[in-house]
């Protein structure tokens, strides 16, 4: 196998118990995934459908109770606690929601975008943060704090931050919740400039379905497991030019059911509730001239 050819992430079978004395919450139940190099995509779900304790797991930040995960080819249930730090430092970015895990609010824009480099011992610092805050629009913000910056500007200073020690995969867990509609477009635009421009593999975790028509692959994600994909469909080509053009995923995008490494299949939430399909319920999968079709027995 090529080095090319490795996924940038990969998730076989991840299983997230977690435990206290009177109760037990499965987080994820057996999730595979594959993210290629250059990626950039979206993994929607509710709150309590596991995207946060994926995001965490592939962050190295939690373990997995069973299964394997791998990024950029390396088995992070074998790194130590030195070996997951420098895979923190180096191969990761983050972007939180939260901005007070993002910025230090005492300190200016480009002395925050500094603060990572420090951490790894970089050279030229202050070079380096203000061509980062150039890349991502704040170019005559650098000696900004915390208060003097809008909340969509915070997110910019907080993604030049993700790229300080130039990382080759930027994890965003709702990196447009604590923004409006406008700069949420903003960022997303940002982000496909980055990932087009830099090759960085992206993967944004969110609960805004806004999103899915901004990236070309779309992952949803319930019950701790994978329900369907959308990707973008290869005529589609329009420029989203205007906030009130931003299409309905359906319309740019083609849906997929998936099937996981043991022959699983998850049917996305709509289709059930448009079936009116109940738990324990039999289906039959029928042959016809158009492909397979699925009905209730």
């Amino acid at each position: 196998m090529s080095h090319e050819s490795v996924p940038m992430i990969s998730c076989d079978n991840l299983v997230k118990i977690y435990k206290t004395k009177e109760t037990e919450v499965v987080a994820l139940q057996g999730l595979d995934l594959k993210i290629q190099k250059g990626e950039l995509t979206a993994i929607i779900g509710k709150s309590g459908s596991g995207k946060s304790t994926l995001l965490n797991i592939i962050a190295g930040l939690d373990r997995p109770s069973a299964g394997s995960i791998h990024v950029d080819g390396k088995n992070l249930l074998k790194f130590n606690d030195k070996q997951l730090k420098k895979y923190n430092r180096e191969t990761i970015g983050f972007v939180w929601q939260n901005k007070a895990r993002n910025l230090l609010p005492y300190l200016s824009a480009e002395l925050n975008v500094q603060v990572p480099m420090m951490i790894t011992g970089m050279k030229n610092r202050r070079d380096r943060a203000r061509e980062l805050l150039d890349m991502v629009g704040l170019k005559n913000r650098y000696k900004s704090k915390l208060g003097e910056l809008s909340g969509g500007e915070q997110q910019r200073v907080a993604i030049a931050i993700a790229l300080a020690n130039n990382p080759k995969l930027i994890l965003a867990d709702e990196p447009t919740g604590a923004v409006d509609t406008k700069n949420t477009y903003r960022i997303m635009e940002l982000f496909e400039k980055l990932n087009k421009d830099l090759g960085v593999t992206i993967v944004i975790v969110t609960h805004d379905l806004k999103i899915a028509s901004m990236v070309e692959r779309v992952i949803f994600i319930s019950d701790g497991m994978i329900g369907s994909e959308m990707l973008k469909k290869e005529d589609y080509q329009k420029r989203l030019s205007q906030l009130n053009d931003i299409a309905q995923p359906t319309e740019s995008h083609e849906e997929y059911a998936v099937i996981d490494n043991k022959g699983r299949i998850k049917i996305p939430e709509e289709y059930i509730e448009a079936m009116k399909i109940q738990g324990g319920e039999r289906l039959k999968i029928r042959k016809s001239t158009e492909g397979f079709e699925i009905y209730k027995a």
